[in-house]
């Protein structure tokens, strides 16, 4: 897991348990402090995943699929470094 701000990010292995796990973490996490965790405004991606396994991973946690590459903290993750529309702006980052 890294966190910053108000920005959390969870690592884990691609299964239905470690989704009901992430959930479950995150709905603990709203119990003990009051906050509430905007599942429409969080996403999910994966890496070597199939799509149909990344949509039932996102109807679980109420969520969106995350389209890669994306700015994260103002850097690129995920796309191809080799290609020079990586390193000149070529991915925008998206509202919401």
């Amino acid at each position: 897991m890294l966190q910053y701000v108000d920005d959390t990010l969870f690592f884990c292995e691609a299964n239905t348990k470690s989704i009901f796990n992430i959930k479950a973490i995150l709905l603990c996490s709203e119990f003990a402090s009051g906050l509430k965790v905007n599942f429409l405004k969080s996403r999910i991606g994966g890496t070597g995943l199939d799509q149909s396994s990344l949509l039932r991973f996102a109807a679980i946690l109420n969520c969106k699929v995350m389209v890669t590459p994306f700015v994260y903290l103002g850097l690129l993750v995920g796309g191809c470094h080799k290609r020079g529309d990586f390193w000149n702006g070529g991915v925008k980052e998206s509202a919401g």
